[in-house]
């Protein structure tokens, strides 16, 4: 160990005496004198004082062995601790997965070849979950979206503006890993209820990574609550010996002699269910190393805490050690803390995501809530299977003697055995046995089950589907929500670890980036700086923890078009309509809604025929404000222009708004000075001295406005009499040219009676000379046939 340093005494007088200690010769060859940088001197070897080196060094390297060996027992046997607690949810979790149903059981009960399949409902939840999960966590723009934290200006908006391209462009093109992962965690989710992501920077890609931890392969004590505040946590890593002498030579891991890994890998219950469902056995040659690398607290002897006044505090450090559990060496030891944070606070690597809550530190999956009910469900899916096999292949015995054959043995479907019994009708040596068919209570039993698993794992069709399409949009939206409840709870929780992840990432571009960071995306090059990654920029997923699927988004966008239909001048039409684009992941939504173009300025006949068009117009400060109010208020007087509301609207509105402009004009020249612009926020100091100066200033323009409105009355009064008086001639003339019309109309009424009355007479006579016409002709006709009769009497007088 390093001696005290001591400090070089004054040189001594020429009058003051020299006493020298002459030591033993071999005193003077095993001792040496450091002159340090300070000035002081060390006795002993300078190689002794090297205990403390730079910050972040590996500390294996520098603590002796046997130290290193207890701490590595320690270790191993604390984490062995900590995997017996949680054998129970491992131990669920593993049997669980036979419920997927991958393989197919071989059963020889109750006969050789009766059904072994595993009903899907289980299966299905999970593929459902995690192909709506994975679209909704990984958008194709980029899964980031970036908060100004405190009071936001330009600058603050440009920073998080480049930290979200910057983040999602390392997401989603250099780091190819994080896809895949994130698929793949979405998918053991459901299944364990637990999975993790570790975000470090790794020196061997140069670059940050982001890694999907399986639940197995995480270790927390028992009484562990969450991440943040477990005094231990152990990520197992598997390592090949090829990648491991990689990190020994890169100088991450201590440099020694490895024995070869004990047993080739150490194969958890989990592991090997998984290699049975996928089929595939690990071979002697896929031999790795088991690494254990444990985030603890730990007091080392010469490294402890120690306070303002250099005295120790016995308080534990956080730390990451690497054991190499194949052969309990210590690979590695680094502090897990800032140099420059006081409160020697643990760096978090990992993100914890949850299914559901659970009970303690792990979380529920499907397994752990549906397993009673998938074992449930594939027993009577496979009663009903075998009951039908059995009806239909149909086994039994035929007579031979009453000797039965293999009397022991169950019989097959379409089996007949033997059996030695007397002769007699043929039907009669043949026995069939009594099976039933499927049995329509089990088949509505499961009917109900499966409808309950679905309902619990939200794997129902939506609701809303069903119903009237013209429904109120509150209850299509309350349907929609009640039949996803869960699936809303769970993306809540999706949502929030997806955010903690996004923090540890933004952490580590902060710390590994350098100060100025060109890169180029698609048709742009674009910089990231070192300090855009402070504190003042909050980054947060795209993804809405309210909206957890695209029918969901596209129904609460529709209600809020149709409420904007429903009451437009309140609402912002275009805005409801790009909401709606938006929620239908439409591109280009540009193309289909224009953004609003820049009026130009114009002269007052241009906005006049813009506003015939129906083209809106619009006042600047710079034009003659009295000149164009006139001009727009003869051109009103119009009868043509009268007739097009549409024009009066905008010419009356354009008017308005000069009148506006004009009257500011005419204070800010009563005041003085200009006023302030109305866009931004305006101190209250600022408000009340404007306040002041503008109650005098609105008086005189008053008065001015009074004074010349007074003047032109004056000047207008007996044109405006004689005015009145032309008007009141008009009306009388009027009037009397009305009592003419009216009496004229009265003549020409008393003609038209008189010429139907006249019309009356002339058909009355005409009818009275037809009637006489045709009675004198009846008369006639009479006459002649009774002058025809006589004649022929008297032709005949004896009545021959």
């Amino acid at each position: 160990m390093a001696i005290e340093k001591q400090a070089i005494p004054q040189p001594l007088q020429p009058e003051e005496e020299l006493e020298l200690e002459v030591l033993p010769e071999e005193n003077l060859e095993e001792t040496e004198l450091t002159i340090n940088p300070d000035g002081s001197v060390s006795i002993g070897a300078a190689e002794e004082n090297l205990n403390v080196g730079k910050f972040g060094e590996n500390l294996a390297e520098v603590i002796d062995d046997n130290e290193l060996n207890t701490i590595a027992q320690e270790l191993i046997a604390s984490y062995e601790e900590d995997l017996d607690s949680r054998n129970d949810w491992f131990r669920t979790y593993s049997e669980g997965l036979d419920l997927l149903g991958i393989n197919s059981d071989n059963r020889s009960e109750p006969f050789i070849g009766a059904s072994g399949v595993h009903h899907p409902i289980l299966a299905e939840a999970v593929t459902q979950f995690q192909a709506q999960a994975y679209k909704e966590m990984l958008p194709a723009g980029g899964p980031v979206d970036t908060e100004v934290l405190g009071v936001t200006d330009n600058a603050k908006l440009e920073k998080a503006n480049r930290v979200k391209n910057f983040m999602n462009y390392q997401i989603t093109y250099k780091m190819e890993e994080y896809d895949p992962e994130m698929d793949q965690l979405l998918f053991y989710l459901p299944l364990s209820g637990s999975a993790f992501k570790k975000v470090y920077y790794d020196p061997a890609v140069g670059r940050a990574v982001a890694r999907f931890v399986k639940s197995e392969d995480l270790v927390v004590p028992y009484y562990a609550v969450d991440l943040l505040t477990s005094p231990r946590i152990t990520h197992v890593i598997h390592m090949s010996p090829n990648d491991l002498k990689k990190l020994q030579i890169s100088g991450l891991y201590k440099d020694m002699d490895m024995m070869d890994p004990e047993g080739g890998y150490d194969n958890t219950d989990v592991d090997s269910k998984i290699d049975e469902l996928q089929g595939i056995t690990r071979t002697a040659n896929d031999e790795e190393y088991t690494l254990l690398e444990m985030h603890v607290n730990l007091d080392l002897e010469g490294y402890e805490d120690v306070n303002d006044a250099g005295e120790q505090t016995g308080l534990a450090l956080p730390y990451i050690v690497t054991i190499c559990k194949d052969n309990s060496k210590i690979l590695a030891i680094r502090p897990n803390y800032s140099e420059t944070d006081p409160m020697r606070k643990k760096i978090e690597y990992f993100t914890h995501y949850k299914f559901l809550p659970g009970l303690g530190f792990y979380g529920f999956g499907l397994i752990h809530m549906m397993g009673g009910l998938t074992k449930s469900v594939t027993a009577i899916l496979r009663q009903l299977i075998d009951a039908g096999t059995l009806s239909n292949l149909p086994a039994g015995f035929k007579s031979r003697g009453l000797n039965i054959q293999r009397h022991d043995d169950p019989l097959q479907p379409g089996e007949w055995r033997d059996v030695d019994a007397p002769g007699g009708r043929l039907q009669d040596a043949f026995l069939p046995l009594p099976y039933k068919e499927p049995s329509g209570t089990l088949n509505a039993l499961l009917g109900g089950l499966v409808d309950a698993g679905k309902r619990f794992a939200s794997t129902v069709e939506n609701p809303t589907g069903d119903g009237n399409s013209e429904a109120p949009v509150g209850t299509t939206v309350a349907l929609m929500e009640k039949g996803q409840r869960i699936m809303s709870a769970i993306h809540k929780r999706l949502h929030y670890a997806q955010r903690n992840e996004f923090k540890i990432l933004k952490r580590v571009f902060g710390e590994f980036l350098p100060p100025e960071y060109p890169y180029q995306v698609q048709g742009n090059n674009e910089n990231v700086f070192k300090e855009d990654f402070d504190n003042s920029v909050d980054v947060i997923p795209v993804s809405d923890p309210n909206i957890f699927s695209m029918t969901q988004r596209i129904t609460l966008a529709q209600t809020q078009l149709q409420m904007a239909q429903a009451a437009p001048d309140i609402h912002n039409l275009k805005e409801a309509y790009r909401k709606m684009y938006i929620a239908l992941n439409v591109k280009d939504i540009d193309a289909i809604l224009p953004p609003d173009e820049e009026i130009p300025p114009r002269d007052p006949i241009s906005e006049q025929q813009s506003a015939m068009k129906g083209e809106p117009i619009k006042a600047y400060d710079f034009q003659n404000q009295e000149a164009y109010i006139a001009a727009h208020s003869a051109f009103l007087q119009n009868p043509m222009i009268q007739q097009n509301p549409v024009a009066t609207q905008t010419i009356g509105a354009n008017i308005q708004e000069r009148q506006a402009i004009l009257y500011k004009q005419q204070i800010e020249q009563a005041m003085g000075q200009p006023l302030p612009s109305m866009d931004g926020p305006m101190p209250p100091e600022v408000m009340n001295q404007i306040a002041m100066m503008a109650a005098q200033a609105t008086q005189q323009v008053t008065g001015q406005a009074q004074a010349m409105a007074q003047a032109q009355a004056m000047a207008q009064q007996n044109p405006q009499m004689e005015m009145f008086q032309q008007q009141l001639q008009l009306e009388k003339e009027q009037l009397a040219q009305k009592e003419q019309e009216d009496l004229r109309d009265k003549e020409i009424d008393m003609q038209r009676i008189n010429a139907q009355r006249e019309a009356t007479q002339i058909k009355a006579a005409v009818d009275l000379q037809e009637l006489e016409a045709k009675t004198k002709s009846d008369a006639d006709k009479n006459f002649t046939e009774l002058v025809k009769t006589v004649r022929e009497s008297n032709n005949n007088p004896n009545g021959e």
